[in-house]
């Protein structure tokens, strides 16, 4: 099994699979050449590690079968999270245009959707036009971003991508598959990727006989499509899935990297929160030949925020892989030992949750989060001060970002209500989430260890 890996995270998970007899790294990156002192493959690659815009976690795009390997690999610690993605990479769907805004098309897939820049098609778009359309680029489900589209057709790869058109000619093509011994269907071309011309033939003829497999199984599920009307799924393109580090794994990818080469304490946990830091993080790792301490949440703050008067996201992860914010709030204080307090003022209407208490104008949330804890505290306040009932969320270990807080919930929670009762809510959610197999059983486990001690404690 060949795996491309790419991201903040690629060391520790290079480390990961080299160390494995059933897996091997190929197209390696310069820095994972030198800290592995070389001897990778070129050769094409079975699974692509590919990271997320938001560095949170990285996705896993390739063979369904290879997927799945890598990704029982990759769970790494108890908030180490997968999901795979209804959008991947490759699918092609018939669609219908649902909505058209200044730079594109979101457009309705059947059970998801996604979005078609208008730069992707040559068509005039409208609402309610039925196309269809492939999924180029898939988005992260933690992500506000919808899988983007295009309409034409492709099977990617890094080493040399077939595109469906008319002509065989291509960038490059032609020379090349002169020496080639592999028939490209008819109705196809060659797009050769940057690296191309630095690999040898029988690279390119392996790299090229998978996609020749994969163009053909395209055409047949087209064919029998062809009649199709319904909005749905025609091509199921490439496995992926997508994997969220928590702050345990982030903290667990650590130590992988530290085997290889210089890593700092939180490494990975800083990287993921700024790119500012992640450039810090690469400057002192350069400079400091041994670093063997605790995460440095003073520093990191202090230097990248947040700090005192800083206004702050709230992103509160749910185990279906979606995130829902609860908005923005200010930071009124800020402990060097990981503490930081947010203040948010409550709109009226409705009531709080679990707490029965009706929302109203003035109300105050103030919220302590701590880096690292697996729960934190909510006290409700009316405007002259009394207080209206405590919410504690049992969630993964809280990370505090320079923009945002972010944590996975997991459903159980503790309240305490203003006459000093003390209830326990919503293991039956947690029940379910198990049942669906998107908390996994030593995750929920310590969800209920957490909530049973926060509930004595209170």
């Amino acid at each position: 099994m060949a795996v491309r890996c790419r991201g903040i995270y690629a060391t520790a998970l290079t480390r990961l699979l080299d160390s494995a007899d059933d897996s091997e790294i190929v197209q390696a990156s310069p820095p994972i050449e030198r800290r592995f002192d070389g001897g990778f493959s070129s050769g094409p690659a079975d699974v692509s590690v590919v990271p997320d815009d938001d560095r949170l976690g990285v996705g896993l795009v390739g063979d369904p079968d290879s997927v799945d390997a890598v990704r029982d690999r990759f769970e790494v610690a108890r908030d180490t999270l997968f999901w795979s993605d209804p959008t991947p990479r490759g699918a092609v769907f018939e669609g219908v245009v649902t909505e058209t805004l200044g730079s594109g098309a979101v457009v309705d897939l059947g059970d998801s959707e996604g979005f078609l820049p208008y730069g992707a098609t040559d068509a005039h778009i409208e609402t309610d036009d039925r196309l269809r359309v492939q999924v180029t680029t898939p988005a992260a489900p933690w992500s506000d971003d919808r899988a983007e589209l295009g309409t034409t057709l492709t099977v990617d790869g890094e080493l040399a991508t077939l595109v469906r058109e008319r002509s065989r000619a291509g960038t490059g093509g032609p020379d090349l598959l002169d020496v080639l011994s592999v028939e490209i269907p008819d109705g196809w071309r060659v797009s050769w990727g940057r690296d191309a011309e630095d690999v040898g033939f029988d690279v390119l003829e392996a790299a090229l006989d998978h996609k020749v497999e994969r163009a053909e199984e395209l055409d047949a599920a087209l064919a029998e499509a062809d009649e199709q009307v319904d909005t749905g799924l025609v091509y199921a393109g490439e496995g992926t899935v997508w994997v969220l580090f928590g702050r345990e794994s982030r903290f667990a990818l650590d130590e992988h990297r530290r085997d290889v080469t210089v890593t700092m304490p939180g490494h990975h946990r800083i990287k993921a929160g700024d790119e500012r830091a992640s450039a810090a993080v690469d400057f002192v790792e350069e400079l400091t030949p041994d670093l063997d301490s605790e995460f440095p949440f003073d520093v990191v703050t202090r230097q990248f925020g947040p700090t005192e008067g800083d206004q702050i996201a709230i992103a509160h992860g749910k185990p279906d892989g979606r995130t829902i914010s609860l908005g923005r709030g200010e930071v009124v204080e800020r402990d060097p030992e990981g503490t930081v307090r947010v203040e948010r003022e409550m709109s009226p209407g409705g009531t709080y949750d679990a707490l029965g208490v009706e929302r109203q104008a003035g109300d105050v949330a103030a919220t302590k989060f701590t880096e690292g804890k697996w729960w934190y505290p909510t006290v409700y306040r009316s405007a002259d001060g009394n207080t209206r009932g405590t919410y504690v969320n049992v969630c993964t270990p809280v990370e505090v970002f320079p923009g945002e807080i972010r944590y996975v919930d997991l459903h159980v929670d503790v309240v305490k209500h203003a006459d000093g009762t003390v209830k326990r809510v919503d293991d039956d959610e947690l029940d379910v989430a198990v049942q669906a197999g998107h908390v996994p059983k030593p995750l929920a486990e310590k969800a209920r260890e957490v909530a049973s001690a926060v509930e004595n404690a209170l």
